[in-house]
């Protein structure tokens, strides 16, 4: 396939030139005026966009919450991924305490034989584990861990554990990603909360205060500074959270930032209203001036990458609360946490292009690039240089996409943009070179993705 005439827009800078795609599935040619071999497809790519697919860094998919179970298994949220640009995805593998993670992993290798792009795995440790343990999945591909500051009876690890994994996975190429949120200040906030007979939606917010989730980000700034390691903070939602992220960075200390477009586009004020319980995630979302701080870090580079915790619920499990009762749940406490949004990231940020708050190229490194750096899988992915996978997208800006669930492929029944319409919409994705999407439809095949194995990071001395 020979795409021309497009706006290519990748690291390598911004240009209108044509991209070949080769029968291995690789970039095969990127220049000006690449003449069409004989039987070759042409697409005529003028007026339109030619990117980097989309890299989604944080996705939770099959995965089992209390009594339910998140509505997208790895067919159907891929799929939905590569309807939106994404075609490569990097999935949390939950090790729950008195697990072994290495059984876990191999869990959620069998699910990701069902994908239709390409998929990497994190790994969540919930307790403390033997250096052993992160040189194992290492070595298997597995190359950053998920540790938690939050929820204490069930994924919160103390600050020992995250100090001892950080210094194993820096001897062994890893990096540590972090939940960071302070899991016991909440607590005691949620049990005053009930206390007082305060039980609505909204409590999840009022307990889950901005302060507490810059603290633990200052926190684990600290324990990374002390360990000598980078630190991956996930979904940064607030004002105090950034500030800590850059407070730590002016120390030395490198943290990357990652926040999703429901920090970006939704606000606290859906807590109080119709259907609160659907907007309920971790972290709550804030106050609009939030909003602002956070495209600002986009825009300054604060922010390193935009991913999008997708973890949905029908409405249905929704109401009937992580103990699964027939009568619903009965407090805040109850309610599983979590949005759909892996269809909808690449418009959502593009939003940023339109409105002119950040530049087509950032756009493409929130988007792509620095997550495929990040998470050792560049220039494989990422990238449009020749030899590297044909990930594509032919990006319409003036596409227009409505943004409610019917008119997506994210397998839930309510959408947190219902009434919205995105402008800016792939026209082609194609995943290793085979055209995957097209015009909205996935056209893909479940079972075209495959594993990715990725690289530690440099430095690694174990």
């Amino acid at each position: 396939m020979l795409l021309r005439g497009g706006r290519v827009v990748d690291v390598d800078g911004d240009r209108t030139a044509d991209l070949r795609v080769g029968s291995d599935g690789r970039v095969a040619g990127l220049a000006a005026g690449i003449v069409p071999a004989p039987g070759e497809e042409v697409v005529d790519a003028a007026g339109l966009l030619v990117v980097p697919g989309g890299v989604d860094a944080h996705t939770h998919l099959q995965l089992p919450v209390g009594r339910v179970r998140v509505s997208d298994d790895f067919a159907s949220g891929t799929a939905a991924a590569a309807v939106g640009g994404t075609t490569t995805v990097i999935d949390y593998v939950t090790a729950y305490r008195g697990e072994d993670p290495l059984s876990a992993l191999a869990t959620w290798r069998r699910w990701v034989e069902e994908a239709a792009v390409d998929v990497g795995l994190h790994m969540t440790f919930t307790e403390a584990v033997p250096e052993s343990t992160v040189a194992a999945c290492v070595e298997l591909g597995v190359t950053s861990f998920k540790l938690y500051m939050a929820y204490p009876e069930t994924l919160q690890v103390d600050d020992g554990v995250i100090l001892d994994v950080m210094r194993a996975a820096g001897r062994h190429g890893g990096l540590v990603t972090v939940h960071a949120e302070n899991g016991s200040a909440i607590e005691a906030l949620r049990r005053q909360a009930l206390s007082e007979g305060r039980t609505g939606v909204v409590e999840h917010s009022l307990t889950r205060p901005a302060l507490l989730e810059g603290e633990a980000v200052a926190r684990a700034g600290v324990l990374a500074e002390l360990a000598g390691t980078p630190v991956y903070i996930v979904h940064v939602s607030s004002a105090p959270a950034l500030a800590a992220v850059r407070a730590a960075r002016e120390r030395g200390v490198d943290m990357m930032a990652e926040t999703c477009p429901q920090y970006l586009h939704l606000s606290g004020s859906e807590l109080t209203g119709p259907g609160a319980a659907d907007f309920v995630c971790t972290p709550p979302l804030r106050d609009p001036w939030h909003q602002e701080e956070l495209w600002q870090g986009l825009a300054d580079g604060s922010v390193h990458t935009v991913a999008t915790d997708h973890c949905p619920f029908t409405t249905a499990d929704r109401r009937s609360g992580l103990r699964g009762r027939v009568t619903g749940w009965r407090d805040f406490t109850e309610i599983p946490g979590g949005l759909p949004g892996i269809e909808t990231r690449m418009a959502l940020v593009w939003e940023g292009v339109t409105d002119g708050r950040i530049g087509v190229a950032d756009w493409v490194r929130l988007c792509s690039e620095a997550p495929a750096r990040t998470f050792g899988l560049w220039p494989q992915k990422g990238s449009l240089r020749p030899g590297t996978d044909a990930d594509v997208v032919v990006w319409d800006p003036d596409a227009v996409q409505a943004l409610d669930a019917p008119a997506l492929h994210m397998r839930t029944d309510h959408s947190p943009y219902a009434g919205r319409r995105a402008r800016g919409w792939p026209r082609l994705v194609l995943s290793r070179g085979r055209v995957v999407a097209r015009a909205g439809s996935f056209v893909g095949e479940v079972g075209w993705g495959r594993y990715l194995a990725r690289r530690a990071r440099d430095g690694a001395h174990g």
